[in-house]
């Protein structure tokens, strides 16, 4: 049973490459991000309140985010998973841990990480908020999540950096097929 965090920057490509890998490795896929935006959409008061700060570039705060996380983990005991978006706190990475042994999949982890350089990310999100009318990737709140990203979420890489054969690094750039491929020969090897 595979357990897979896909790790990278806003932009990255995770959302697009989580799908593809969901459907190939039968996983259950959690996007925190996809669960806030419809929390919002649904203007439940999670998601009132999600808005507020996720308008800013900021980070929903950790206990709201633990516990959808543990629900999910729960409710799929039997399927491996893939998070996309979790953990993106080193408190969050350590509660995740918690939650993996409590289901007994600590060992199953794979930490994969999308890297690209930061002006094809501003690229990449300022098309899509064209394409997709996404009110949070305006050039400002990129800014702030860029800053919340490397002050907060790259911590999160050196945590798994230390376990040993938990964190692979693939290169973001190319095509989504050329990542896809990466992303793939890491898991199937691990």
């Amino acid at each position: 049973m595979k357990n897979i965090i896909l790790f990278g920057a806003p932009g990255a490509g995770k959302g697009t490459q989580s799908k593809m890998l969901v459907e190939k490795y039968d996983l259950a896929y959690i996007s925190t991000g996809e669960i806030l935006r419809n929390e919002i959409k649904n203007k439940t008061s999670l998601g009132l309140k999600a808005k507020e700060v996720m308008d800013k570039g900021m980070f929903v705060s950790d206990d709201i985010i633990v516990g959808m996380i543990t629900n999910f983990i729960e409710k799929n005991h039997n399927k491996g998973i893939l998070l996309d978006g979790f953990p993106r706190t080193v408190v969050q990475a350590e509660e995740l841990d918690d939650i993996l042994k409590n289901t007994h999949r600590e060992n199953h982890l794979l930490v994969l990480s999308l890297n690209v350089p930061k002006e094809e990310l501003m690229r990449r999100l300022l098309k899509r908020a064209e394409i997709e009318g996404r009110t949070d990737d305006n050039e400002q709140t990129i800014k702030e999540r860029f800053n919340q990203y490397e002050t907060k979420t790259l911590p999160v890489a050196e945590f798994y950096k230390k376990k040993q054969g938990v964190y692979f690094e693939v290169n973001g750039i190319g095509t989504l097929e050329q990542a896809f491929v990466h992303l793939c020969e890491i898991i199937d090897k691990n």
